[in-house]
């Protein structure tokens, strides 16, 4: 059965599915290329008569994932340059009376890949929960996150922004409340999720925010922006400004993008790329001091963001999913771990009695300390923050491992994603995923989107215990099957406490 709801470029019809009705590939800004392109979005052209919903738009030209990642990770489709489109999925089409919560998700994707319409990413099931859920894409790469003189910077961010305005002018046409709004978000997602919680553009468009395997240092300064931006035009044979690298055919920006990561994971010197070391990402949020006037985590220091609502957390195992399926484990030896170290800045002989455990090889010591720096640690001083300045954090670590590679990846990243969505066909979920986790997780999101606190009463079985505020006694929930679920004051205190002094935000934002 289809249904037709207005909004402000035109009418659409969507299409019942079970519980929701889903609106698909909706635009919510202009194609971002020919003569817009690397310029901020701007809105879509109007359309007259209705428009059909049915199918996702075309996601943002991007390369795809390493052939190893194949069958471990889902692969955007149909990339092409009207890319700018949303999904949306609700119990309560043209309600307008219902005000339900409204969750709006951001894909992750190392700001060079990932799409709103991957099949995980339906958000059918918690529609049928009783919220309005969202899925957006936003541009990538070059296209999204350089630092160019006659442009503004970070216009991935700026998409991610116009898509909430979006919401905020048309979302009580589909039953939810623009005054109860939550972005939600993995890895890049949740990296652009914290940088927007700090940015002048989007205050009030969001009220609450979960953050899941990304927090608030990944960015890039100026200084190591412009080498990226340089080198990346170099590589293009281009110059680094939009007016020149407009011209640059997208296939070509790409493939240059590419090009820079692997000269980026070959690079001995830590500091040559700031937070991209290691080569996992090239672009990442630039702190220009306009759009994003200062790192992220240092604005949380500082206060920014106080009055948001926010729940973050990790997974057990974050880096697996990168060491062993590039078999880079076993090329790891005691000499490159302790180089890793530090470089880290941690002592290598306090750290690997720190993160010692019966038969660790070097390569799984290397995992869990690239964990705590990449993932772990970043999430606690966003906690350690805000409880600074009064404002509740709620985290949580996802400990439920992933059966895929004969459980070589343990709770690696991307592992909880399925649960979230309650779509457990999901690569990493394996075919055995316990149904009962899924319910308790998805029903501690959905009630944080209602309430600003994580509950999971209800799922059958019982839910989850009382989830506290990490705070003082450095609480977290521990997501696992059954019984497994509970909450740990401080876990892993040895090993966090080698951080100190590390990670840390700098006072007033230096």
């Amino acid at each position: 059965m289809h249904i037709t709801v207005p909004t402000s470029a035109g009418r659409i019809r969507g299409q019942w599915k079970g519980e929701a009705a889903a609106f698909m590939g909706v635009p919510y800004a202009a194609p971002p290329f020919g003569p817009r392109r690397l310029l901020p979005p701007e809105p879509p052209q109007p359309w007259t008569g209705v428009r059909d919903a049915f199918v996702p738009g075309p996601s943002a030209p991007q390369p795809g994932y390493l052939p190893a990642m194949t069958g471990l990770l889902e692969e955007a489709v149909a990339p092409d340059e009207d890319c700018l489109n949303l999904n949306v999925w609700t119990p309560a089409p043209g309600r307008t009376g219902g005000r339900l919560p409204v969750m709006v998700w951001i894909h992750g994707g190392a700001f060079r890949n990932g799409s709103g319409a991957l099949p995980s990413y339906d958000g059918a099931r918690l529609a049928a929960d009783g919220v309005v859920c969202v899925t957006l894409n936003y541009r990538l790469g070059a296209e999204g996150f350089l630092l160019l003189p006659d442009s503004p910077s970070n216009l991935g961010l700026l998409d991610q922004i116009a898509a909430l305005e979006w919401v905020r002018d048309n979302i009580v046409g589909f039953g939810g409340d623009p005054d109860n709004v939550t972005v939600f978000g993995q890895s890049a997602g949740a990296i652009s999720i914290t940088a927007l919680m700090t940015m002048p553009q989007a205050q009030g468009l969001f009220r609450r925010a979960i953050t899941q395997s990304g927090a608030g240092h990944h960015s890039h300064p100026e200084h190591i922006a412009r080498r990226v931006t340089e080198r990346m035009a170099a590589l293009a044979g281009a110059e680094p400004t939009r007016e020149s690298l407009a011209a640059v055919p997208c296939e070509r920006l790409i493939a240059a993008d590419a090009a820079l990561g692997q000269e980026i994971a070959q690079a001995t010197d830590l500091t040559q790329w700031g937070e991209s070391v290691g080569g996992g990402t090239t672009v990442l949020p630039v702190v220009d001091g306009v759009t994003l006037p200062q790192r992220p985590i240092d604005a949380l220091a500082d206060g920014a963001g106080r009055d948001i609502h926010l729940l973050t957390g990790t997974t057990s195992d974050e880096f697996r999913l990168f060491l062993v399926p590039l078999g880079m484990g076993p090329r790891i030896t005691d000499q490159v771990l302790h180089g890793f170290l530090t470089g880290f800045g941690l002592d290598p002989v306090e750290a690997c009695k720190a993160y010692a455990y019966p038969g660790a090889a070097p390569g799984d010591l290397l995992s869990e300390v690239m964990t705590d720096y990449a993932y772990r640690i970043p999430a606690l001083r966003v906690a350690e923050a805000r409880a600074a300045h009064g404002a509740e954090t709620f985290v949580y670590e996802f400990a439920w491992p992933s059966p895929a590679l004969d459980g070589a990846l343990g709770a690696c990243h991307m592992a909880e994603i399925g649960f979230v969505f309650g779509n457990l066909a999901h690569p990493l979920a394996g075919p055995d995923a316990p149904q009962e986790l899924s319910d308790r997780v998805r029903e501690a999101w959905s009630s944080f989107a209602r309430t600003g606190r994580p509950t999971a009463a209800r799922p059958p079985g019982g839910g989850l215990p009382h989830w506290p505020a990490y705070a003082g006694r450095r609480s977290v929930m521990r997501l696992d099957d059954g019984a497994a679920s509970m909450v740990l004051e401080d876990p892993a205190a040895d090993r966090r406490r080698l951080w100190v002094t590390l990670r840390e935000a700098a006072p007033g934002g230096a």
